[in-house]
């Protein structure tokens, strides 16, 4: 179901429209239905990144202007789906369902900051109250994939409109999942982890806006998120998340936070900008295919693009 949060915005669309038509222009190997893309502007005075001092009940009246392409087509996200396990953990911390230990703390900053998918089986196991292993009968093996769900019935519970064709309940995988894991991705992988660009932008708007949880938790997220672009420190970290996605495109006075996600056959990322010549703004990028995934200037060129579009368009 297409977006709610955001009012479409048809200056907008025709900047975001631009900025397609030059991508395959200057990537043909990129299929129109190898791209989908979300961007959301947050014209002054939006209350985003206030640290909670807007109720949740506030927040969700207001509606920023947006525009979207794809933005409801289920796409494999790879790590971007880390963004939705911090928020359930966040959720689940302050219900005091689980308990903060020092390997919980240390879990959710690797699983965000490094994007190690190690942290992230860690995660997912307090989360649910699940662990990987070898095969199960049936039997128990229904009562795990009950656990494994707990984090879609969470987000179910929202009832946002744009969550409505998501799956976040597998772990991420270096090398791929073996035993109960495979039997519960299904033998299709039908029941792999997907995700809309709306549904992240929603997501991330939460959080932007200090309502994801509570406000003192939305800033914990963002600290995680936050993202340097000083060219030493990402040359000394080869798997940076900027390096390759949006980050690369954007000038080195921008403030950014964002989640990338990379596999063999998706580049995508999710990415919060604040820029002293442009209003706030977020921008959700997934792009598929093994070209695309190989390919380390797309996500740039799509940022760059957008920002010299929107100037021009802006005066």
């Amino acid at each position: 179901m297409a977006a709610t949060f955001f009012q479409r915005n048809s200056d907008l669309q025709t900047v975001l429209d631009q900025v397609l038509e030059q991508t395959w222009a200057e990537f043909p190997k990129l299929a129109r239905n190898q791209i989908a893309a979300t961007w959301i502007v947050y014209e002054p005075p939006f209350p985003i990144n206030t640290g909670g001092a807007i109720s949740a009940a506030d927040f969700w009246q207001q509606s920023p202007p947006g525009a979207s392409y794809r933005g409801v087509e289920a796409i494999y996200p790879a790590s971007v789906v880390k963004l939705f396990y911090l928020v359930a953990a966040h959720e689940w911390l302050e219900r005091e369902m689980v308990s903060s230990t020092p390997e919980l703390v240390r879990a959710l900053r690797d699983m965000i900051v490094d994007s190690s998918n190690d942290a992230t089986g860690l995660v997912v196991d307090v989360l649910t109250g699940t662990t990987s292993g070898p095969e199960l009968p049936a039997g128990p093996l229904e009562t795990w994939q009950t656990q494994r769900n707990i984090v879609n019935r969470y987000f179910e519970s929202l009832q946002w409109p744009e969550l409505a064709t998501i799956n976040v309940n597998q772990k991420t995988w270096c090398d791929g999942p073996y035993g109960r894991e495979r039997l519960f991705l299904g033998e299709t992988y039908e029941n792999r982890n997907v995700l809309t660009t709306e549904a992240t932008a929603r997501l991330l708007h939460s959080i932007i806006g200090g309502v994801a949880v509570t406000g003192e938790r939305s800033q914990a997220m963002m600290a995680l998120l936050q993202r340097s672009l000083d060219p030493r420190l990402l040359a000394a970290d080869p798997e940076n998340q900027v390096t390759g996605f949006l980050g690369a495109g954007l000038p080195l006075n921008a403030q950014l936070w964002s989640k990338a996600g990379l596999t063999s056959k998706v580049r995508h990322d999710a990415a919060y900008v604040e820029l002293p010549e442009h209003p706030p703004f977020q921008l959700v990028v997934f792009t598929e295919g093994t070209d695309a995934s190989q390919n380390e200037h797309i996500l740039p060129f799509v940022a760059q693009a957008l920002l010299s579009a929107w100037s021009a368009a802006t005066g």
